[in-house]
């Protein structure tokens, strides 16, 4: 669309300005730069959000009541101006390269329309004894150090042309937590589409000090387990619960036998996912 942005940069987010300040901080000198838009998603009403989005001369969307990450999503794209639609999370930090090489990586594959960059981990403030066999348990992603057409990226840095959407439509709001974009690119690959990563166009997902403990680590991934074992069920690919257990025992093992954190967080993982199988069997 001539005059419009190069990119709109979509930011869903729930309460959370410490993140999102953080977050716009980084992002919006390289927006101002490229000519592109930051528009923040409010999932539900939040006066801290306006302020931050305010503060940081973002435009601000701002759903009626809480309806999700996908709603946010879908908000979004009818919101933007431009044809390239780039989503983040709000508790990354993105270093002053970043939207730089990602726009360069989207002009260098014209007949690509999903692209997507590494997502490096950053737990602050604390340092959580591993074993070194696990990556940091909150989501990564690093598929090498070249551009090559990949199975999939993650939302908390991914870019979509608007003629995708227009093809295979929305993200859909029934999904909640694990797996919630995984679905659309899952359609976008049932139409031909293809992926692209881009390796220069890494950002880094952040845990404050507060939500780096294990205790609120293996909070989250037990909430995680029960939507990423409805992702599971959804594709056909559930493990037995049997398969789930001896999954829990192997956590604990590796949590006593390596003296690992990271054992603790995906025991809450395997036990959430064990919740959620032994509640759909009583429905």
């Amino acid at each position: 669309m001539p005059g419009s942005p190069s990119a709109s940069i979509v930011i869903p987010t729930r309460s959370r300005p410490d993140y999102l300040g953080v977050t716009l901080a980084s992002v919006m000198p390289q927006a101002r730069g490229a000519e592109a838009e930051v528009l923040v998603v409010s999932d539900g009403p939040d006066r801290s959000t306006a302020t931050i989005a305010e503060l940081h001369s973002a435009r601000l969307l701002c759903l009626p009541e809480p309806r999700g990450l996908n709603a946010a999503r879908n908000a979004g794209i009818r919101a933007a101006g431009s044809d390239l639609i780039v989503f983040i999370d709000d508790d990354i930090e993105a270093p002053p390269s970043w939207l730089a090489n990602l726009l360069a990586g989207v002009r260098r594959v014209p007949n690509r329309d999903v692209f997507g960059g590494p997502i490096r981990a950053r737990l602050e403030g604390r340092r959580l004894r591993s074993c070194g066999r696990e990556a940091a348990p909150i989501t990564t992603l690093d598929l090498g150090r070249e551009d090559c057409d990949v199975a999939h990226v993650w939302g908390a840095n991914m870019a979509i042309r608007r003629e995708a959407f227009e093809r295979v439509g929305h993200f859909d709001e029934r999904l909640a937590g694990r797996g919630d974009e995984e679905e659309w690119l899952e359609r976008y690959a049932d139409h031909g589409g293809r992926i692209r990563y881009v390796a220069g166009a890494g950002l880094v997902h952040r845990r404050r000090a507060a939500d780096a403990s294990i205790r609120a680590l293996a909070r989250a991934e037990y909430r995680l387990g029960h939507s990423a074992r409805r992702n599971d069920v959804r594709k056909h690919e559930a493990p037995p619960l049997r398969a789930e257990l001896r999954t829990l025992a192997g956590c604990l093992w590796h949590t006593l036998r390596r003296r690992c954190a990271n054992g603790v967080v995906m025991a809450a993982h395997t036990a959430g996912r064990i919740s959620e199988a032994i509640t759909a069997e009583r429905r």
